[in-house]
């Protein structure tokens, strides 16, 4: 079979670009940065990846540089253009403005893996770097410009080398696709490889592993974990695939009842329901910290399965403990030889890597994007409510439900970095957009980012003002969270101040006061059943108004944050309200989803009926990145 090999150097996005190859028909293989160019012969192109180092720093990832005289076309993209650059003698250095999210690339030549866009034409590139190629070696030519990054798409064509600083592998560089195929067609492949194929294969695979064992799979009624036991169904059988159902306690309104059902109507007859939540949250109580929060997570899923399989006398010597892992959780994890920890998911704990080393556990969609598991999903059958359903994190609302006990002794240090960042913020306000009466506060909390490939801890920055911004604001807004998380440094996220008028409240009045982060606040069932109440209503509103269909995934998160707007509003325990609905196919990018203002009105007043302890409501204004989907 004709491949493509794809050295991996640690970017977030190295495996969804081997699955954009093949869409394109063109099988591919992920391979270490250090594989040898005598192991790349029988390839018939090579794409060296994105990643988080620098290539001008010591030990920084490098490449075998005998590939460069195979002879093969090659592609560098992110980190893989400025390996490219400083091999053939260009410079690479910090650049002087960083760039995340949308730019418009403007085409200079129509050449090599431009050659089917217009000389002059602009489109738009998703960006996620810190340095730039500066300076560019004998025999490259400039193809392809930003704003910011002159040397955005380089080639030399005598060498059928090509390179570019943005991620054409994303749905959000919107012609990427374009360039990667005319790459591909420099390479010359039979177009061959298909998901059908694919499928056959994994079954294969699976049977290959299992044998003569059983399966024990964490089933949770996602659409991975859901696609995962329909494969396992379909390899080894229905009688050898049990299902375990555990309730965290941070499961949505009604979930175990709705999830069983639908299980056992797909045929899921061995399914076995935990109800765990007095556990998760004795464990989990004054834990603050992200990370610590998600290996108790999953800690506490190997030991209750642990236990659920002694009730049941299962032999361990018979069975594997099977998960719906997907490729971005690995990633994420940190789980490839270049890649940086975006954040610890719980099915990636370090037990369950050693559970994976002695040959233990089963992932059957472990190699996919939630977009190919849902085609994998509806090849083998599944309804579509199911296989289309939005994504819901293994740890639910847990990660949803921020904790904050402080920023530690260096708080009075730490918060007059941020009052400086903060006033330099609100001055770019009022010099470049003076009539939008825009006002900025940075608040203390802080939520998980991916910045060039890299995990970042950072806090939010609120947005708001004292007059109405309407619907055809939103894309100015959008575009102003991008520029302010490039250009400020101690920010990652920029979220809005609702009212029920629209976007932004009209009354100067409601101006906010005072913003105080609650310390202390930490997973309690009286918060989870606060967020509970407000994530059902939320995504009530969006099946109504039409909008949960178009919406990837629409995260509710609960954060502690108490919002004055006069002294009748005073209190010290009424926390905060973030929307966090994206659209995205793969999740490793995304952009927000812009509700609309008639749809943000009546959420607003469905939430206020509620009666709950809820200060204030926030709209999440960052794409992915520098945000990640979930703010932890």
């Amino acid at each position: 079979m004709q491949k493509i090999a794809i050295l991996d150097y640690g970017s977030q996005l190295t495996h969804l670009l081997a699955t954009e190859v093949r869409r394109l028909n063109v099988y591919s293989e992920i391979l270490d940065s250090d594989t040898k160019a005598e192991d790349l012969k029988d390839y018939i192109g090579i794409i060296l990846s994105g990643g988080p180092n620098s290539v001008y720093e010591e030990g920084a990832p490098q490449v075998d540089p005998a590939i460069f005289d195979l002879g093969l076309p090659i592609l560098g993209i992110c980190y893989g253009h400025q390996l490219i650059v400083q091999h053939f003698g260009g410079k690479v250095e910090s650049a002087g403005i960083k760039e995340y999210g949308k730019a418009i690339l403007n085409i200079k030549q129509n050449l090599g893996i431009t050659q089917n866009f217009t000389q002059g034409q602009d489109t738009q590139v998703w960006m996620s770097h810190g340095d730039d190629a500066t300076i560019l070696p004998d025999g490259f030519q400039v193809l392809a410009s930003t704003k910011d990054c002159t040397n955005a798409v380089i080639g030399n064509p005598q060498k059928n080398i090509y390179s570019l600083q943005f991620h054409l592998e994303v749905n959000h560089t919107l012609e990427g696709k374009k360039m990667l195929a005319s790459f591909l067609e420099l390479c010359q492949p039979d177009y061959s490889w298909n998901l059908n194929g694919f499928l056959d294969q994994k079954i294969q695979e699976i049977q290959d592993q299992v044998q003569d064992k059983k399966v024990f799979l964490m089933i949770s009624g996602g659409v991975d974990s859901t696609v995962a036991f329909a494969l396992l169904n379909k390899a080894i059988g229905t009688d050898r695939v049990h299902g375990l159902f555990v309730d965290t306690g941070f499961l949505r309104q009604n979930e175990v009842e709705q999830v069983s059902t639908a299980l056992k109507s797909i045929g899921v007859a061995n399914l076995h329901v935990y109800s765990g939540g007095p556990k998760y949250f004795e464990a989990l109580k004054e834990i603050y910290d992200p990370e610590q929060k998600r290996k108790i997570i999953g800690d506490l899923f190997l030991d209750i399965q642990a236990e659920v399989s002694a009730s049941l006398n299962l032999n361990p010597d018979e069975w594997l403990l099977g998960q719906g892992t997907i490729y971005p959780d690995t990633i994420e994890s940190g789980g490839t030889k270049n890649s940086q920890k975006i954040k610890t998911h719980h099915n990636r704990v370090e037990r369950i890597a050693e559970l994976i080393e002695q040959g233990k556990i089963i992932e059957p969609v472990k190699d996919l994007y939630k977009d190919e598991v849902r085609q994998i999903g509806a090849l083998l059958g599944l309804p579509e409510d199911m296989v289309q359903r939005h994504p819901f994190p293994g740890p639910g609302l847990a990660v949803r439900a921020l904790c904050y006990n402080g920023l530690g002794e260096n708080y009075a240090q730490l918060r007059q970095e941020l009052d400086q960042q903060e006033e330099a913020i609100n001055l770019f306000l009022t010099s470049h957009y003076p009539t939008k009466n825009l006002f900025a506060r940075i608040a203390d909390l802080k939520s998980v980012g991916v910045q060039g490939d890299g995990r970042t801890y950072r806090h939010p920055l609120i947005l708001e003002a004292d007059q109405e911004l309407e619907q055809s604001n939103f894309d100015f807004l959008l575009d102003l969270s991008t520029h302010l998380t490039n250009q400020f440094n101690k920010i990652n996220r920029v979220i809005l101040k609702l009212s029920h008028s629209g976007l932004i409240p009209s009354q100067p009045s409601t101006k906010i006061t005072k913003l105080e982060a609650i310390k202390n606040k930490y997973l309690s069932p009286d918060r989870i059943e606060v967020l509970q109440k407000a994530d059902f209503v939320f995504n009530t509103t969006l099946k109504t108004s039409g909008d949960y269909k178009l919406i990837w995934q629409a995260p509710l998160v609960l954060a502690p944050l108490s919002v004055w707007v006069s002294a009748d509003t005073q209190t010290d325990t009424q926390e905060s309200l973030i929307l966090r609905p994206i659209s995205s196919r793969e999740a490793m990018t995304a952009d927000v989803y812009p509700l609309s203002v008639p749809v943000i009105s009546e959420l607003l007043q469905k939430l206020e009926a509620l009666n709950l302890p809820i200060s204030g409501v926030f709209y999440d204004l960052t794409h992915k990145p520098p945000g990640t989907i979930e703010w932890e």
